[in-house]
Formats: C-alpha cells, sequence, structure tokens
C-alpha cells in the first residue's frame, strides 16, 4: 500500500474539524504529521493528543509560512484550512475577500511552490486538496468563496500537468455540506453563534461528517501506487448541487 510508501505529512487547518481529524488518522497510519493552523491552544491539544508536530502560523502570512517549513521534507500534502463568510460581494468588505483569496488559494499555491520541488525530486509524492462544491456548482453563497475553491480545482489539475512523468498525485475531495464548525464561524464563533447555525444548517439534516472525510482521504492515499484519483465529489445523499430558481419581478 502506499502509506508503507510515504513517511511525512502535513496537514493545514488542522486544529479542528476536518483537519483535526484528518491529522488523528495519518498517525494511526503512522505517519510524522505537521499540523499547522493559528489556534496554538488547540493545537497543542492535538499534538499532545496524537504525537504531531504543531506549528502555529498564519497561512496568509507568506514570511511566516516559508520561515516555519524552511528545510521540511514532506511527502503527503493536506491543504483542508480554508474560510468563507456569510452574503455575497455585494456587502463584501475588503477584509473578508481577501482572507478568503490568501487562505482558499494563494496559501494552496505557495505551499506547492514550496513542497512540491522535494516530492518531485524524491520522485515521490501526494498532495490532497480540499475544495467544495460550491467551486463547481452555481448556488447562493459568497462570491469570493466559490471562486477560490473553482480555482483549486483548476490548481489541481494543472500540478498534475507540471509534475508529468513523477510519481507525484494529485486528488482534489470535493464535499457538500459537511458538520464543521464553519457556518458557526461565519455567525460569529460564540456559543450561541454555534447552537445558531448548528440549528440552522444541521438539525434535522443527513449532512457529511468529519469521518466520511477523513475516509475519503484515507481511501485517496491508499489507493495502488499506479492509481491517481483524480477528484472525489462526496455529498450527502439527500443534497442536490444543482436545481433551477427562477426569482418573478412583479414591475
Amino acid at each position: 500500500m502506499p502509506y508503507s510508501d510515504y513517511e511525512t505529512a502535513l496537514v493545514t487547518g488542522a486544529s479542528t474539524g476536518m483537519g483535526a481529524a484528518i491529522v488523528r488518522k495519518l498517525r494511526e497510519r503512522g505517519l510524522t504529521v505537521h499540523a499547522v493552523a493559528r489556534d496554538a491552544k488547540r493545537l497543542q491539544e492535538l499534538a499532545d493528543a496524537t504525537g504531531a508536530i504543531p506549528h502555529v502560523v498564519d497561512l496568509a502570512d507568506l514570511d511566516a509560512l516559508e520561515a516555519e517549513l524552511d528545510g521540511l521534507t514532506v511527502d503527503v500534502l493536506v491543504n483542508n484550512a480554508g474560510v468563507s463568510a456569510t452574503g455575497n460581494i455585494l456587502d463584501a468588505s475588503r477584509e473578508i475577500v481577501d482572507a478568503m483569496v490568501d487562505v482558499n488559494l494563494r496559501a494552496v499555491l505557495h505551499l506547492a511552490r514550496l513542497l512540491l520541488p522535494g516530492m518531485v525530486e524524491r520522485d515521490l509524492g501526494h498532495i490532497v486538496n480540499i475544495s467544495s462544491i460550491a467551486g463547481r456548482y452555481n448556488f447562493f453563497g459568497h462570491t469570493a468563496y466559490h471562486a477560490t475553491k473553482a480555482a483549486v480545482s483548476q490548481v489541481s489539475r494543472q500540478l498534475r500537468n507540471d509534475t508529468l512523468g513523477r510519481r507525484i498525485r494529485v486528488t482534489e475531495i470535493c464535499p457538500g455540506r459537511v458538520e464543521t464548525e464553519i457556518f458557526g464561524r461565519n455567525l460569529g464563533g460564540t456559543p450561541e453563534a454555534m447552537a445558531e447555525a448548528w440549528d440552522t444548517y444541521y438539525e434535522g439534516f443527513e449532512s457529511l461528517t468529519t469521518e466520511d472525510i477523513v475516509a475519503t482521504v484515507d481511501f485517496a492515499i491508499e489507493a495502488p501506487r499506479h492509481v491517481n484519483l483524480g477528484l472525489i465529489e462526496i455529498t450527502p445523499t439527500f443534497q442536490v448541487p444543482g436545481g433551477l430558481t427562477f426569482d418573478r419581478r412583479e414591475s
């Protein structure tokens, strides 16, 4: 199995939700895992529980990111970190748009720039990019979020071109609604906001869980070394990404 090919991994957005769960799985698989996130307290708790190596760094701070990862050898890179926002481009602030571009897209490109050359030199590596159905389908949501996730799809395909002839695999995992903290953070991150988000977006729905995403990541990495799973779209059975909305104007 390819897990025996790999020794090290790096996971972004590692302090909570899908990121933390992916770190746990990769540690169970025997990899040395570098866990990257901004939340020092949660990251240290994860490190204490799993033996992962914590890196407290803001992905939007390229100088800090380069300094933190300088000289690091990584076989499996999981770009999981992501930010979103309520509303759309009509009421967006500059800070909200920049945050989504910086974390959802810019960091993905720079992590590839920093870590992919080593994979190419060793002729071995796997990049897993967590995108979203928001990047593939048009529905109501924040324009910048849709745009950055669509760009991650293109980056994923292009990285395969960039590494042609090398044993480098690139997988884009494209989830629908997953039970994470993201909606609660969008509403303010308070306990009340978290409760409101759960009632609004998850209560009564059969959403995906973090374990569903972890199993998908695990499946992609564990595939035979000659197999590249380029795109895996995973949605709840009761969620469909399509549909027609027609707004009627009376005057």
